[in-house]
C-alpha cells in the first residue's frame, strides 16, 4: 500500500509569539551570514565550516521569513504523495469538494483502497490551471467594467 510522504506542517496552527520572534532573529542572523555569492557559511562540528548553496540559503531564509510574518508554513517535497486532506488544505478547499474534483478526474490520483493519494506535481498543475482560469475571468470582468464605465460616462458639457 502506498504511504503518503510526511508533510511537515507548523502543526496546522499559526506560530506562537516566541516562534515568530526566534524566526525573525534567525532570519536576520542568516542574512548577515550570507556570502558574497548568496550562500550561507557557518561553523559546523570540529570547527569545520559548513557552506550552503545560494538556492538552499534562499529557501531557509524564505521559510524563516514566512514564520516571522506569523504565517503557517507547510513544506512538501516535490515528489510527495499527499492525502486528500493535505491536498485540500493546500488548495484551501473542503475535502468533500476535492473529492468531487477527483471523481471528475480534474486532478489525477492513484486509487489505493479507500485512499486516493495525489502527487504533489499533479496538485500544483491543477492549481496553476485553476489560477490561470480565474485570472482570465477577472481580467475579462475588469475589461467589461471599463467598457461599461466608458459607455455610461457623462459627456462633457458643451458651451
Amino acid at each position: 500500500m502506498l504511504q503518503p510522504a510526511k508533510v511537515t506542517v507548523l502543526t496546522r496552527r499559526l506560530p506562537t509569539h516566541d516562534e515568530i520572534a526566534s524566526a525573525a532573529k534567525a532570519s536576520r542572523a542568516l542574512a548577515q551570514a550570507r556570502t558574497e555569492h548568496g550562500g550561507l557559511q557557518f561553523g559546523g562540528t570540529n570547527h569545520d565550516r559548513v557552506q550552503l548553496a545560494p538556492a538552499v540559503a534562499d529557501l531557509i531564509v524564505d521559510l524563516l521569513g514566512h514564520i516571522a510574518q506569523g504565517n503557517m508554513v507547510t513544506l512538501v517535497p516535490t515528489g510527495a504523495m499527499l492525502t486528500t486532506q493535505e491536498a485540500a488544505d493546500i488548495l484551501n478547499l473542503s475535502p468533500s469538494f476535492l473529492g468531487t474534483l477527483l471523481q471528475k478526474n480534474e486532478i489525477p490520483h492513484l486509487p489505493a483502497g479507500s485512499q486516493r493519494p495525489i502527487k504533489f506535481e499533479d496538485l500544483m498543475a491543477y492549481k496553476e490551471r485553476r489560477d490561470s482560469t480565474r485570472k482570465k475571468a477577472l481580467d475579462e470582468l475588469a475589461d467589461r467594467g471599463q467598457e461599461f464605465d466608458a459607455e455610461w460616462a457623462p459627456s462633457p458639457a458643451v458651451s
